[in-house]
């Protein structure tokens, strides 16, 4: 009877454990394969999520439409994009998704790279030029075109994975390609083409590119605290990496299949980590705009014109301060 009782009393502790862990705060993230995400897997590495009893993976997926519908699915609760990306086709106003706050800015991380042949962006009018759709680079490379009086339409698109980007370069039949790092500096380190070269960075369009951190709306509306938790940890993560960068680039390096001193290379030159005070002047205070919400429309009306998105979305409508204000209180 006493072995029966023991074998009833540890089979309720087993369920009760495996029901909590379940109902643990679990937030599961797809994002692309991009530096600027590494303050979450620092924050891992720093033990703070476990700290707050969050529950925290990250997997990368450069595939937006892959993304868009494992957060439709319930597959995942988070993913990081650039704001051009998130409004990118097939989203319209009710596709899951709100942004809840920045994580870096694009400052030379994305860019389209050439050769002798081109001179200047004009040069590529009837050219191929590759791209995988709807990523950054193509937004910088249409600002540039529309000074010179061009747009995307006089070029001819050829469609790529942007981790195909070296090899793609070898085709010196492909006069340029849009795309971001670390491919974009592999591809120009490897190649023998004359003179290869950036052409365009984001360095060049400052406040354009901004990696937004988007959640389900259903998940952010029954958990928000959860949220702010997180917020808090990414934010400690930047502060860590810019009082350490020796340790941050060595702990990002395992991360990304990178040497500690590419890391440091591409975050010197390419990207900017935005900090709690930064995020909170993009986002606003409740009941108010930030800078981002400018931004937003801005990009809006960029990806309308190419052809990137289909429906016009609000800035209001997606993006949420409500989160990070919390942050800021504790």
């Amino acid at each position: 009877m006493k072995s029966s009782l023991r074998i009833a009393l540890s089979a309720a502790l087993v369920l009760a454990s495996s029901q909590f862990a379940f109902s643990a705060d679990q937030i599961r993230i797809l994002a692309p394969t991009w530096l600027g995400f590494a303050p979450v897997h620092i924050a891992g590495d720093l033990g703070c999520f476990a700290g707050k009893d969050l529950d925290v993976s990250i997997k990368f997926e450069d595939d937006l439409t892959n993304v868009m519908a494992a957060m439709a699915r319930g597959d995942i609760e988070m993913q990081m994009r650039s704001v051009g990306e998130y409004q990118g086709r097939p989203r319209d106003a009710s596709t899951p998704g709100i942004i809840i706050g920045t994580i870096d800015e694009s400052v030379g991380g994305d860019g389209v790279i050439t050769d002798d042949k081109v001179k200047t962006v004009a040069d590529l009018k009837g050219k191929v030029v590759a791209a995988e759709p709807n990523i950054p680079s193509r937004l910088l490379l249409q600002m540039e075109l529309k000074q010179a009086g061009l747009s995307l339409k006089d070029l001819q698109i050829k469609d790529i994975a942007t981790a195909d980007t070296g090899a793609v370069f070898v085709d010196d039949s492909i006069a340029a390609i849009a795309t971001y790092e670390p491919f974009m500096s592999q591809a120009l380190k490897a190649s023998t083409r004359p003179g290869a070269r950036m052409l365009v960075s984001s360095k060049d369009h400052r406040g354009i590119i901004i990696d937004a951190i988007i959640v389900r709306n259903d998940d952010f509306k029954a958990n928000p605290d959860k949220y702010a938790k997180f917020l808090g940890c990414i934010y400690e993560a930047v502060d860590f990496l810019k009082a350490e960068p020796e340790k941050f680039a060595d702990m990002a390096s395992k991360h990304f299949g990178l040497t500690p001193a590419e890391v440091t290379e591409i975050v010197d030159s390419s990207l900017s980590y935005t900090t709690l005070a930064e995020s909170l002047a993009y986002m606003g205070k409740p009941g108010e705009k930030g800078t981002l919400h400018a931004i937003f429309d801005t990009v809006m009306d960029l990806n309308l014109e190419n052809g990137a998105a289909d429906n016009k979305l609000m800035a209001t409508d997606q993006i949420d301060n409500s989160a990070i204000s919390k942050v800021s209180a504790k």
